[in-house]
């Protein structure tokens, strides 16, 4: 009898400190699953820092910006992640417009409505941002010296032969932020001039990289002298001890970098903790650490950002120039994805070669007949496809949704007939340029 009753109370004992045991280790073994395109530095140390202050564990699938959209297009059905976390609003916006993603009210205090132009969170409710980001180039300062490059302040310098060969991108299509940069030369510029003048700072590639951090790898390890970036890329690099240096150029943008809870999502409870740390004063804070180096959305926290850190809620001429217009870029995201790599990404060496011919010919040829042919091969290389009334086309960039990791991925369809007869016109363009800029040299 007495061992029955000391087993009862050794069994009431230990149900009794499992039911207050149990609530901790179910906070302990919830798991978040973020779908990401942000780099490994950003990732992890923001995913320690939340679970230190939460105990939530954080796993990171990390995929390219157009990637994340088609896993979880793709996933929807059957949905296991719980957060978008990425740099581009219309990559938010695309997949707000497929129903999944879903509301939430944020707590979180003192966060403005707007960063420079542009609204911080989605007016519907939809994704929230949690930095402002803004897009300009970096260069590797000891490269420069080393190479007697002068140091560029605008797009167009970089279009300068004395650049052919130092400069690093990624494209559109691998990554979002890269995107974003591509879109704001088009709005900033006009379709023909923006065009126009992104290929000829493609001229002068040394290379596009197959992820976006691959840019400012480039840069810091001296690769190549200048990545075109996001600029949280650069400024990570150089308080990490890199020997580089940022810039925004005059025709830029500012937009928020977001966050959103997937529709459906197994651990809403534990996605909202994640943005509302993302916003405390706490989590802000991070942001500021030499890995990551992003934008804070509340200007309180500019008074613990290091001398010299980019603060656009006084400086307001950052991102000025630009008014970017989100609809615009949804409505022909995949279109500008298709127009860049097949008139730079996958022509990238008949495109250097034309450039390296117009150059040749106009440091040789100064009669008006050969300055005439060299007009003739610009304009070749300049042309585009299609005009921006028809990229605007919604039914039309619907077209375009496959995306090819290299030139030689098949695709069918009404996508795989466009962007054959475009590569066809491009290829013959700028061969004819090339042919053009030759006999104009020879002048």
């Amino acid at each position: 009898m007495k061992i029955f009753n000391t087993r009862s109370v050794l069994t009431g004992a230990v149900l009794a400190i499992a039911a207050i045991a149990a609530p901790i280790q179910a906070m302990a073994a919830e798991k978040l699953v973020i779908v990401t395109s942000y780099p490994t530095d950003t990732t992890v140390t923001v995913g320690k820092a939340f679970t230190k202050a939460t105990g939530i564990e954080v796993e990171m699938l990390r995929k390219g910006t157009s990637a994340c959209i088609k896993y979880l297009q793709s996933t929807a059905a059957n949905n296991t992640s719980d957060m978008f976390w990425a740099s581009a609003p219309d990559a938010f916006e695309v997949l707000k417009g497929d129903g999944l993603l879903q509301k939430y009210q944020v707590k979180v205090k003192g966060i403005p409505e707007m960063v420079g132009a542009f609204p911080i969170n989605d007016p519907d409710g939809y994704y929230k941002g949690f930095a402002a980001s803004g897009y300009g180039f970096m260069w590797n300062t000891r490269y420069m010296k080393a190479k007697n490059l002068p140091v560029p302040k605008t797009w167009a310098d970089l279009t300068k032969p004395i650049y052919f060969g130092h400069i690093g991108m990624s494209s559109p299509s691998r990554s979002g932020t890269t995107h974003l940069t591509v879109e704001t030369l088009l709005q900033g510029m006009g379709w023909e001039k923006g065009w126009d003048l992104m290929k000829g700072i493609a001229g002068n590639f040394k290379t596009v990289t197959e992820r976006s951090f691959g840019v400012p790898d480039g840069v810091n390890s001296g690769q190549f002298g200048i990545g075109i970036v996001i600029d949280f890329f650069g400024l990570s690099s150089q308080a990490s001890g890199f020997p580089v240096d940022f810039l925004y150029p005059k025709v830029t943008t500012l937009v928020p970098a977001n966050i959103a809870i997937v529709k459906n999502a197994p651990n809403q409870k534990a996605a909202a903790a994640f943005i509302e740390y993302l916003l405390s004063p706490e989590g802000q804070e991070v942001l500021l650490d030499p890995k990551i180096r992003r934008l804070p959305v509340n200007p309180a926290t500019y008074a613990k950002a290091p001398e010299g850190f980019p603060n656009p809620f006084k400086d307001k001429s950052i991102g000025a120039a630009v008014k970017f217009d989100l609809n615009l870029s949804k409505n022909r995201y995949n279109i500008i994805n298709s127009l860049f790599d097949v008139m730079v990404t996958y022509r990238l060496d008949d495109l250097r070669a034309a450039t390296k011919a117009i150059q040749a010919a106009e440091a040789k040829g100064k009669s008006a007949a050969a300055k005439k042919l060299i007009t003739e091969a610009k304009a070749l290389v300049a042309m585009v496809p299609i005009t921006a009334a028809k990229a605007g086309e919604k039914d039309f960039n619907n077209i375009f949704k496959k995306k090819r990791k290299k030139a030689s991925v098949k695709i069918t369809g009404r996508q795989a007939e466009f962007e054959q007869a475009w590569d066809t016109q491009i290829k013959a363009n700028y061969a004819k340029a090339e042919e053009l800029a030759n006999k104009a040299a020879s002048m």
